[in-house]
């Protein structure tokens, strides 16, 4: 049974003010999930370690807000998913597999709304969720199902720098260190996504790490 190591799945840019959770047209939207994105991104990936799991937990707030006010658009779905990922993955322990459950519950509901958004995204944070959580009684962990994750998420985008690293980490757990030196590799020579680029740098750093503990 694995422990409880939710895989960095998160990242935004300065904490900034709260969200403005009164989205009248769909600008209106988009900048709300682009705020919401750019503070994650700076929480994990800029922000010291001790102040990442209250950020976050702030974070998933404003998110079920958002979501509640739009609960069948699947890119505020994806996102609310990601940052309660994130936020499971700080808290650590037992005490995370509830929120653990609900990124899970959150982002199988966007895969249903939309099978192909955020390109891939929701699936990769799924395959990471399935991965980590612990298997029954305990959790829902379950490696079959993190495999099927990943695939579907390369089928959407095979050179992904965050799918190919996050798969890797999963090859290698499941003893398979050939394919994961492949899927490593592909991390680091991964093109990082436009609107993705300081957390995918930052993958990119952790599947060079990867690659030489292979």
């Amino acid at each position: 049974m694995r422990a409880i190591t939710f895989s960095r799945l998160l990242i935004a840019a300065a904490f900034g003010s709260t969200l403005a959770l009164a989205p009248l047209n769909a600008s209106a939207f988009e900048g709300e999930v682009f705020s919401l994105k750019n503070r994650w991104e700076h929480t994990v990936t800029e922000m010291p370690a001790n102040q990442r799991e209250e950020t976050l937990k702030a974070l998933a707030s404003e998110a079920e807000q958002l979501a509640s006010q739009h609960p069948n658009e699947a890119e505020v779905l994806i996102w609310q998913g990601i940052v309660l990922a994130s936020y499971a993955r700080e808290r650590g322990g037992l005490g995370a597999l509830g929120t653990a459950g609900d990124a899970r519950d959150v982002l199988e509901r966007a895969i249903e709304i939309d099978p192909t958004g955020g390109n891939g995204s929701a699936y990769v944070t799924l395959g990471a969720l399935y991965d980590r959580a612990p298997g029954r009684p305990l959790g829902f962990g379950n490696s079959d199902t993190a495999e099927r994750m990943f695939q579907r998420a390369l089928e959407l985008r095979p050179d992904g720098i965050d799918v190919n690293y996050y798969y890797a980490a999963f090859l290698k757990e499941e003893g398979n260190t050939q394919a994961a030196r492949e899927h490593a590799q592909r991390a680091v020579n991964g093109t990082a996504r436009e609107n993705r680029q300081v957390s995918d740098e930052a993958l990119r750093r952790d599947a060079e790490t990867l690659m030489n503990q292979l």
